[in-house]
């Protein structure tokens, strides 16, 4: 059962405005990664659904949040289907998220209460989302599509919340273009995810580079 409700997740996408988000097979590794993002001030983090098993990782990770890490909210993504949504739900899954919209996924969540935000690609596919329910919908790929979807969306549509990953950097000026498009929050992982030149994650890096981006995002927002 999710430790936070999808208000409170929301509330916290939105006052982070970072989502970071990685994958690995190794549950030691995930707890060194997540606490290194932790310690560099993130307090919400999703983990790709991208491997076998990956679902049992989540859940030693998510008992590994509860126990040293209270204030993190993990969530999910990556999910395609209703049923493997349920799946890391009963683990604990505090959001979902997928590459696009399925109505399967949105039911499951709805019945839980659980955040879920799919990716679109379209106004039409953005009203479908909210009609679903959805309080963040995501853009991906971000590079492909850009800002100026953002800030055309938000013009007939400023309740809409988007959520771009994807062509998203911690480089001030990659952010500040996002944010001032009208970006609820962004999603990022490879370019957050530091590793060393022997392909190692590098915790000391990205714990760094974490605090660096949120309190780049706010000194933008506050601007």
């Amino acid at each position: 059962m999710a430790r936070f409700t999808r208000i409170q997740v929301a509330q916290k996408m939105s006052e982070q405005g970072l989502v970071p988000l990685f994958y690995h097979s190794d549950l030691e590794v995930c707890k060194k990664v997540i606490s290194a993002c932790y310690h560099g001030g993130a307090r919400l983090l999703e983990f790709t659904n991208r491997g076998d098993y990956a679902h049992e990782v989540f859940g030693e990770l998510n008992k590994y949040c509860a126990k040293e890490l209270p204030e993190m909210i993990l969530g999910v993504g990556s999910i395609t289907d209703g049923g493997t949504a349920s799946l890391f739900m009963q683990l604990g899954a505090n959001f979902i998220v997928s590459a696009s919209i399925r109505k399967d996924v949105a039911i499951a969540c709805n019945r839980r209460k659980v955040l879920y935000s799919p990716g679109c690609g379209t106004l039409t596919e953005v009203g479908e989302a909210e009609e679903l329910g959805c309080e963040v919908v995501k853009l991906f790929p971000g590079s492909v599509y850009g800002p100026g979807f953002i800030k055309a969306i938000r013009g007939p549509q400023p309740w809409t919340n988007v959520m771009p990953t994807g062509g998203v950097s911690p480089d001030y000026d990659n952010l500040k273009t996002w944010i001032d498009a009208g970006a609820y929050c962004v999603g990022m992982g490879s370019k957050l995810m530091l590793k060393d030149a022997q392909g190692n994650f590098d915790f000391v890096g990205i714990e760094k580079i974490c605090r660096q981006t949120l309190a780049s995002i706010q000194e933008i927002r506050n601007a």
